[in-house]
């Protein structure tokens, strides 16, 4: 379960202003990359707090809104299916992460970034690989990342509801790549990631 173990560490070198940075929507053909930083009080405790890959949709709601209203601070933030094609996910899953940290309402000082890459941010970072499941503020970050996707794809599927995107999320599902072949990319579609079209 995730701990503040690594929240504690930094406290420890001084820092007293700590995020953690997550994003959802890497692997997607559609829809943007979505990204959150929370700032959590020190030794809160939030029931249930977890990976948001290991909690069932409902139980992610419940805890997006417990999460919003515990945390010291929070931002939620992007990089569209344009950004994606023009700079790769990577590069993208990045902006979007930054873009949170910069738009935190309390400024941190220090951050957490899920995973195994961190660049181009203002102020000192540490990544941790599987970070939300080890940091609470990490896991907190991952599942307003996660709640708010998948809020823009049930929004997109009303927009594009030729592609099922409610079902899959706009994971490259064979009835998502299906639907592609039949209608087309649509808009929202990233361009790069549909070189099964070529085939």
């Amino acid at each position: 379960m995730p701990s503040f173990d690594y929240e504690n560490e930094k406290r420890a070198m001084g820092y007293t202003a700590i995020c953690g940075c997550d994003e959802a929507g890497r692997g997607p053909l559609c829809g943007p990359v979505v990204a959150a930083a929370v700032i959590l009080p020190e030794g809160c405790d939030i029931e249930g707090l977890n990976d948001s890959k290991k909690l069932t949709e409902k139980k992610r709601e419940a805890l997006f809104d417990v999460i919003k209203e515990k945390a010291v601070a929070y931002a939620i933030a992007d990089a569209s299916p344009a950004e994606i094609d023009e700079i790769n996910i990577l590069n993208a899953s990045m902006l979007a992460m930054r873009r949170a940290v910069e738009a935190l309402p309390v400024r941190a000082d220090f951050a957490l970034i899920d995973g195994n890459c961190s660049r181009g941010f203002e102020i000192p970072t540490e990544t941790v690989v599987k970070g939300d499941a080890k940091s609470a503020s990490i896991a907190a970050a991952s599942i307003l990342a996660k709640v708010t996707r998948d809020r823009q794809c049930a929004e997109l599927d009303r927009l594009y509801p030729q592609y099922g995107i409610a079902k899959h999320k706009g994971y490259p599902t064979k009835e998502h790549m299906d639907a592609v072949r039949e209608h087309g990319p649509s808009p929202i579609h990233r361009k790069t990631f549909l070189k099964f079209l070529d085939k």
